[in-house]
């Protein structure tokens, strides 16, 4: 098994533990976060606050476990993730072993795939996206770098989503659609 660290202790990093854990490929070394988090600490052991990153090495893999909301979680995503990149860190795809991915899906490095989530045929997914539980991404879509899809979302075929892009629970992107809004709030629908 290869050894994997997780970056964040929020209830998503809880969460993506669970995704890591299932998967069966990882042995997770620890997690790395300015706050101790009790639940994460019962499990995992605590490395240390964010200056740990200048300890992982070349031959540890790395998953960035907090989520996409708000400007301040995407810019740390963005910045920790070239900080990793600079160092040649493994950021592996992670799915988890209860979702649907079509073989012919192409996905970017440190994208995480949670659980119960359908990606049908012909989509890309960018680096370092999250794809949350339940979500359901049609075929012939293309999903940005550093993206987070939350829960239950639903991406219908041949959609582009950009790069930087929020879509809030429940939120519903039409065919054909090219979502220009970075944020999209729960439960809003996407029409052209």
């Amino acid at each position: 098994m290869k050894n994997i660290i997780i970056i964040g202790s929020g209830g998503h990093a809880v969460s993506c533990l669970d995704v890591i854990i299932s998967s069966k490929k990882y042995k997770v070394k620890g997690y790395i976060s300015n706050k101790k988090n009790n639940i994460l600490s019962k499990k995992i052991k605590w490395l240390g606050n964010d200056d740990y990153i200048n300890n992982i090495k070349k031959s540890d893999y790395v998953i960035i476990a907090f989520a996409n909301i708000g400007k301040k979680n995407l810019n740390n995503r963005i910045k920790i993730f070239d900080k990793l990149k600079k160092k040649n860190c493994k950021l592996p795809v992670i799915i988890s072993k209860n979702s649907y991915v079509s073989k012919e899906t192409k996905i970017g490095e440190g994208t995480i795939i949670m659980h119960n989530v359908v990606i049908n045929a012909k989509v890309e997914i960018g680096k370092n996206c999250i794809i949350n539980t339940k979500s359901l991404v049609e075929h012939d879509t293309i999903i940005g770098d550093h993206c987070h899809v939350s829960t239950g979302v639903i991406i219908n075929g041949s959609c582009i989503i950009l790069s930087n892009t929020f879509l809030g629970t429940g939120s519903v992107i039409l065919n054909n659609v090219k979502c220009k809004k970075k944020i999209i709030s729960a439960g809003q629908i996407i029409k052209n």
